[in-house]
């Protein structure tokens, strides 16, 4: 198998066809020899049904049924996990990363000799409220991020079986791809594109979904978060001692501060970054706690070669 693609789907009942008609236009222009991966992550609507039809005329269109919705981040496991190709690719069901792009992925991994190649955004066509929030993660992951990856990017891209193998040995619970995809090194090279909009259907990954996937990539990526606590802690510690010794001195002096509303004021401020910071070492210990369930990542009900 030369070429594997990767498309998680999720209610896309009204895109499935047109998905399925340009993905296999753009690969059938590089090699006939491929393979797309449709990972059904629990569609309540008729998504598996239509990829299925759609399969009737062309085999090389394969189903991986998974036994309820596991996420976005699962699904794309589940079917690399799957994929046979010498090539892998991964693209999301929406069609707003543009399948023509595989063409130049799959040459820059052949010509340049690249490990992985990954789609960067130079411009999004998406709501203006949604770029900005995606923005600011970009910018906040990329600062706090261990491994300085780049800004800006998401799961499109296109990668060697080598590459595939040491990113499939990665197996944390809770997911970030593209930085995991960052993390198991090999050489990276990057195409530049305009991501465009949904034109057909409702984003499946709303505000609550894109929230917690950004505090997957920070929790996972970065010992920023932690470490604020105690650096946080001294400052407030350092404090503490200077205004001891303020007290301590008005009292000798016999100029006492009267009143309780200092008191009363400074308690609520540090019991209130107490909790915060409590509610931070709260995540990490969730995030041990999930890990040491060591509970499977997907679980596949039926896989249709």
């Amino acid at each position: 198998m030369d070429i594997s693609l990767v498309v998680p789907i999720y209610n896309e009942e009204l895109l499935i066809n047109s998905l399925l008609d340009e993905t296999t236009s753009s690969l059938n222009k590089i090699s006939e020899d491929f393979e797309i991966i449709c990972v059904d992550d629990g569609s309540r609507d008729s998504s598996l049904e239509k990829i299925l039809a759609y399969r009737k005329k062309d085999s090389r269109v394969k189903v991986v049924i998974l036994s309820r919705n596991f996420g976005h981040q699962a699904a794309y496991t589940a079917g690399l996990s799957y994929a046979k190709g010498n090539f892998i690719g991964m693209m999301d069901g929406d069609l707003q990363d543009p399948p023509a792009l595989f063409s130049k992925m799959y040459d820059m991994l052949q010509t340049k000799n690249f490990d992985v190649v990954f789609g960067h955004r130079e411009a999004r066509k998406e709501k203006f409220m949604k770029r900005m929030l995606i923005l600011l993660f970009h910018k906040i992951f990329s600062r706090l991020s261990n491994i300085n990856a780049p800004a800006d990017v998401g799961n499109f891209s296109m990668m060697t079986r080598g590459a595939l193998k040491a990113f499939l040995s990665l197996q944390e619970k809770n997911r970030y791809l593209p930085g995991l995809r960052y993390f198991i090194g090999f050489r990276q090279g990057f195409v530049e594109y305009k991501r465009s909009d949904r034109e057909i259907g409702e984003a499946k990954m709303n505000f609550t979904k894109l929230f917690k996937l950004a505090l997957d990539a920070i929790f996972s990526f970065s010992k920023i978060p932690i470490r604020l606590c105690w650096i946080i802690g001294l400052i407030g510690i350092l404090f503490s001692i200077g205004g001891s010794a303020v007290v301590l001195y008005k009292k000798m002096t016999g100029d006492a501060i009267s009143g309780w509303t200092s008191v009363l004021t400074s308690m609520y401020f540090l019991g209130s970054v107490q909790l915060f910071f409590l509610g931070i070492i709260g995540e990490y210990i969730h995030r041990i706690f999930v890990e040491t369930q060591n509970r499977p990542i997907f679980i596949v009900r039926e896989f249709v070669d």
